[in-house]
């Protein structure tokens, strides 16, 4: 029998993290997969490399949960954002990992960021059933009628995460877009990927219907003028802050009237006020004008 010094070190059977769309967890239609590294290039795991296929797929998984999600009731909603939060909180330690080795940060700081994205996943719950009521109005007419103006979700909406910090933009971004019916292709941070994987992985785990949130990990420029050019996307939430890549989108956006609006803030701003503004939910939203006639 061997002593333990003479057996050779296994190797390590890294994970290789998938697409969320429409609440399975699938490979790319590519086969294609990336490695991902921390800041100092320390190999962790694989991510997929999503293609045009895939992000086709989502836009699909995506417009088939918008009538269901969009018909739950303002205070459903808000229970389901409530319980991802739940959900996160229950799995705080796998989040604080991914962050920490992802960006080599200390596991403080790591948690410091896991804390204030449950904490935004609360705050943004608690304005599913109110934002209708302060974003509305009566409008005053010259005739024997009522008229009301309300806003409703625009439908399918992109989501391009930032890479600094690695989860809370993303779900600072989220958040506002899907609390009001809306429903969600996410782009996850090409630099760090692994923590936003892990949430979705979270979010499977949630009340969230599947198709509400789908998340595309691997180059965020091969995806960019598909996201601009393609007909069934009603808008565009950019996070990345890159010049570059606003122009892309806003290019393509022009042609087909999507709506499009950036949300860069820099690393500390994530952790405020900033990152908590009613006024995002204004973005993916539509306003709906209906006259009544008055009763006499």
């Amino acid at each position: 029998m061997k002593n333990a010094e003479s057996i050779s070190p296994r190797l390590d059977v890294r994970k290789t993290y998938k697409l969320y769309i429409g609440g399975s967890f699938v490979r790319s239609e590519s086969g294609r997969y990336l490695p991902a590294t921390s800041n100092g290039g320390a190999p962790l795991d694989n991510v997929c490399h999503a293609s045009r296929k895939d992000f086709r797929d989502a836009v699909v998984a995506a417009r088939n949960a918008f009538d269901g999600w969009s018909k739950r009731t303002a205070y459903l909603r808000g229970q389901i954002l409530y319980r991802a939060a739940e959900m996160v909180q229950n799995r705080a330690d796998e989040l604080i990992n991914e962050i920490s080795r992802s960006t080599d940060s200390a596991p403080e700081e790591a948690a410091r960021e896991v804390t204030c994205a449950i904490d935004r996943l609360v705050y943004y719950a608690g304005w599913t059933d109110k934002y209708s009521q302060i974003f509305s109005s009566v409008n005053p007419v010259a005739t024997s009628h009522f008229n009301f103006t309300t806003p409703e979700p625009t439908g399918v909406v992109v989501v391009l995460a930032s890479d600094e910090p690695s989860l809370l933009p993303l779900v600072s971004l989220i958040a506002p877009v899907i609390l009001s019916g809306n429903v969600a292709v996410v782009v996850a941070s090409e630099k760090h990927p692994l923590p936003a994987a892990t949430f979705a992985e979270i979010l499977a785990t949630s009340d969230l219907p599947g198709g509400v949130v789908n998340l595309l990990t691997g180059k965020r420029n091969d995806l960019l003028s598909h996201i601009a050019s393609h007909m069934d996307v009603n808008a565009v939430v950019d996070g990345t802050g890159c010049g570059e890549v606003a122009a892309k989108l806003q290019s393509g956006t022009a042609l087909n009237l999507k709506r499009y609006s950036t949300h860069s803030l820099n690393g500390s701003d994530w952790f405020g006020e900033k990152a908590e503004d009613p006024y995002w939910i204004l973005d993916t939203i539509e306003y709906k004008t209906a006259w009544h006639p008055i009763g006499l």
